[in-house]
């Protein structure tokens, strides 16, 4: 017994070494690939035919630096001055790109480098940290640029999700409900962003006791297609909820049949409330 217990452990600590040993190969390759996007990048701009060619590579250089930035000081592999050289570089070919054709991609790659810092540095765990002056910033630049790329190319739905990104996670939910609905147009993607920011407006209104709000809001996010997947915010419960709450049973039950028809949970004490309340079974 004891031998066998020996021999798991010796497995368990080979397993484990093993995927230490994987994680730092990955990183490695990761930092790698950043590296050679840099020295391609470089290469590009000193054999750039035109300045179109030369702002399309000091941009791809901008969003390495960035990338390479990111996603070590993610990892905790450099110091915080290490980081902010690399993104002072990454901005600085950001903005000669811009300077040398003023484009809506370009104006967007330099938005995404605003958002990732943003991104990394005020939200954790999907959770705003610091203060309102931390995050704006960063998120301030990175949407005067989104708008700008739109002003240049109203169809960069990209440009439309990242700006509704923006909003939402600083709690304009109108203003991300409007660009979501730009971006639904030109791409799929915005179906699901609108449905979730509807659903998360409700569910503020609901704090706020502002019940026929928060129900407009749910019920909208059920129409354009909430997925409720465990991942997104979820309209169905909720709206029942505030349906058994008025009792509005027939609503109540209605919203049921929709989650039950698209597969969506509905917890269990909230059926039962709504069969003991209503005198109904379905």
């Amino acid at each position: 017994m004891k031998t066998s217990l020996k021999i798991a452990g010796l497995l368990c600590a080979s397993v484990l070494l093993f995927l230490a040993g994987c994680n730092r190969i990955a990183r490695s390759w990761y930092l790698s690939s950043y590296d050679g996007d840099i020295s391609s990048s470089t290469k590009a701009i000193e054999t750039a035919r035109d300045n179109a060619h030369r702002a399309e590579a000091y941009a791809k250089r901008g969003s390495a630096y960035s990338e390479k930035a990111r996603y070590s000081r993610a990892f905790k592999l450099i110091s915080a001055d290490e980081y902010d050289r690399l993104f002072g570089l990454a901005l600085k070919d950001h903005d000669q790109a811009v300077a040398l054709d003023p484009s809506a991609e370009a104006y967007y790659t330099r938005g995404v480098t605003y958002y990732d810092r943003a991104a990394l540095e005020a939200v954790v765990d999907g959770v705003l940290v610091g203060s309102d002056a931390d995050r704006k910033a960063w998120f301030d630049p990175a949407a005067a640029d989104f708008k700008k790329a739109i002003e240049r190319d109203g169809r960069l739905y990209l440009a439309w999700d990242r700006l509704g990104l923006i909003h939402e996670t600083t709690g304009e939910l109108d203003q991300a409900i409007s660009d979501y609905s730009q971006e639904m147009a030109l791409n799929p993607l915005g179906r699901t962003r609108l449905a979730d920011a509807y659903c998360t407006r409700g569910s503020f209104g609901q704090k706020e006791k502002k019940d026929d709000a928060a129900i407009a809001d749910y019920e909208k996010s059920i129409d354009t297609g909430a997925t409720a997947d465990g991942c997104s915010c979820d309209p169905y419960n909720p709206l029942v909820g505030l349906y058994a709450e008025g009792r509005r049973y027939d609503q109540g039950w209605g919203v049921v049949h929709k989650a039950q028809k698209s597969g969506k949970w509905i917890a269990p004490e909230l059926l039962d409330r709504l069969k003991k309340e209503s005198g109904r079974s379905k």
